[in-house]
């Protein structure tokens, strides 16, 4: 069970407070359409996955790395016939996303506001700086978390170094998000909470079998569906 020793919340922000892994499969779907044109043999999506975890450890994550990968990755299919007008599109499809506005996932603002006046909320989430702080100002709920924290990666050694600076210990601390990879396993590791909320669309990155069998771990079908689990206590 979820105790009243919790201080603070921690929320995923890409799919789990706003829609982000659809317009990926968006982007991938045009470019496969650009690069079809050269009439590439090799499986494009298999092309551009590999591409991407090639790249993760130099580029990281989030929409700039995406772009450098379906640059790199048209290079390859095409065997460097690729047109730089075909590369401008590609860089297109790219800025379009970072310009899309922010969509918020359904309950977000109710589940805040319930949530804000009893516990420190904060954003714990990976990608590229810029944008996330991009996302997180069009998304117009700011107000309600406590700190927001753009990381490198989400493992146990991240969550550490974030608890770290909330000042916290592991069994004061919850994490919510779509992720099992990212946002469940490692803080049930260090000795945290976690609740699941799945997304119908996950990165295939992001996939594991594990399934916890700590008791510190729930998962919920709706966001709104974790205020059944959360004490309504007041820890300020």
């Amino acid at each position: 069970m979820i105790t009243e020793e919790i201080k603070v919340i921690g929320f995923d922000a890409d799919d789990t407070l706003w829609v982000n892994e659809p317009y990926y499969k968006e982007a991938e779907t045009a470019f496969i359409r650009l690069v079809s044109a050269y009439g590439v043999e090799r499986d494009a999506a298999a092309v551009l996955y590999e591409t991407e975890m090639a790249n993760l450890e130099l580029y990281g994550y989030g929409i700039k790395a995406f772009m450098l990968s379906l640059v790199e990755c048209a290079i390859r299919l095409t065997k460097g016939t690729v047109t730089s007008d075909t590369i401008a599109k590609i860089l297109g499809i790219g800025k379009e996303m970072l310009q899309r506005p922010i969509e918020l996932l359904e309950d977000v603002k109710p589940v805040l506001e319930k949530l804000s006046p009893r516990y420190r909320l904060i954003v714990a989430t990976k990608g590229d700086l810029l944008d996330q702080e991009r996302k997180m100002t069009r998304s117009g709920i700011t107000a309600y978390f406590h700190h927001i924290e753009v990381m490198s990666d989400k493992k146990k050694k991240n969550y550490m170094q974030l608890l770290h600076h909330l000042d916290i210990i592991p069994r004061e601390f919850l994490m919510i998000g779509n992720s099992m990879k990212s946002d469940i396993l490692p803080p049930l590791k260090l000795g945290a909470y976690a609740i699941h909320v799945p997304y119908h669309t996950t990165w295939a990155h992001e996939e594991v079998d594990e399934e916890p069998g700590a008791e510190r771990f729930h998962r919920v079908e709706k966001l709104k569906d974790i205020l059944k689990l959360i004490p309504p206590v007041s820890v300020r």
